[in-house]
């Protein structure tokens, strides 16, 4: 009962049930972060958040600089609103880098290497230009700077955590880098106590009910630091308890969970999983070790936030073929709901849908 009371008012704080948004910058800037390695998944992560918007609408959010692609949590590429790119990063990067720093040595990655490689690339940037990923590691091997065997990457990783640049617009289907002061010239510093506060306000609002572990997971703060940016946050969260667990979640958060339910297909590492170190809302267990990452690595469909299929996808030019492995027996009227989803999926894409043999029994 606790966990589908939960994970139904997860479905609306998310903005998957109902949604009023209508910018793609409006949606990623009320979740705090969208995890985004996975390129084409994270578009229709912040898609299925939009009241109606195609692939196209969410690039435009990029090419425009209303959010921008860059590495500001955990070490791991997301979206991030432009204005929340520098606080954001500069609150979260010390982490990863102490995490990362004997992997870097491994690597030959030091000091010196770093700022040869700092300046060769602003030599390149300035001015507005752009460096798809090759034409970076071309740059920094004609400088002497070895770029072969992910060293390359770990380089401009390393440059991210240090707000010196950051992904820019596609160049056809390659992505590029850019200065990061030139491309997010507003993008604002915070002090660290206002960061912590807006960070946990933005987590729990967008992502509540949620527990301090969970924030400390998503975030990558340490438990100690997650726990103080809760009492800054003060009265804009509020706590409650359910079934003996200690839940946070916007302090206007009524606990209803009158809104819409229904099925939604969900890419890989998805807010609404990636977004909690305990996921037993939505996936149990046996469901969840058919499930790659336990959940969170496969794209999948959910019916009142809860994990009932994986699904995939393969584009042309015209249409997308879409497969769906249900993990539970799927009733009449999730089969009408999955069908629905699929529909709002292939539109996104601005595609025809394949529907001929979607759906594969369990």
């Amino acid at each position: 009962m606790r966990a589908g009371h939960v994970v139904l008012r997860r479905l609306e704080a998310q903005r998957i049930s109902s949604t009023a948004f209508t910018r793609a910058d409006e949606a990623v800037a009320w979740l705090g972060a969208v995890q985004a390695q996975d390129y084409l998944g994270a578009l229709w992560a912040v898609g299925l958040r939009l009241v109606d918007a195609t692939e196209r609408d969410v690039e435009r959010a990029l090419a425009e600089r209303r959010i921008v692609r860059t590495w500001p949590m955990r070490g791991t590429l997301h979206f991030v609103a432009a204005a929340d790119a520098r606080w954001m990063t500069e609150l979260l990067a010390a982490r990863p880098v102490a995490t990362a720093a004997s992997r870097l040595r491994s690597y030959g990655i030091d000091a010196a290497v770093l700022s040869r490689a700092r300046r060769v690339l602003a030599r390149h940037l300035e001015g507005g230009r752009r460096l798809t990923r090759p034409a970076a590691y071309r740059v920094l091997e004609k400088a002497g700077i070895a770029a072969a065997g992910q060293r390359g990457l770990h380089v401009l990783w390393r440059l991210a955590q240090d707000c010196f640049v950051c992904f820019g617009p596609r160049d056809g289907k390659q992505q590029t880098f850019v200065l990061f002061d030139e491309w997010l010239p507003k993008a604002k510093a915070l002090p660290r106590e206002e960061a912590l506060a807006a960070l946990a306000c933005r987590y729990f609002v967008s992502h509540g009910p949620a527990t301090l572990r969970d924030f400390a997971w998503w975030s990558g703060l340490t438990l100690s630091d997650a726990r103080g940016a809760i009492l800054l946050a003060g009265d804009r969260i509020r706590e409650e308890l359910l079934d003996g667990t200690t839940y946070w979640s916007a302090s206007d958060d009524s606990g209803r969970t009158e809104a819409p339910r229904g099925t939604h297909l969900l890419p890989a590492f998805d807010e609404l999983l990636v977004g909690y170190t305990d996921r037993s809302a939505s996936i149990d267990g046996p469901t969840s070790r058919r499930v790659r990452g336990g959940g969170i690595a496969d794209p999948v469909v959910v019916r009142d936030g809860r994990v009932v299929a994986t699904w995939g996808r393969r584009a042309g030019r015209r249409e997308v073929a879409c497969s769906v492995t249900p993990l539970v027996r799927l009733d009449g009227a999730a089969s009408k709901g999955l069908t629905r989803a699929l529909k709002r999926y292939a539109r996104f894409l601005g595609l025809d849908l394949v529907t001929r043999g979607v759906i594969r029994s369990v």
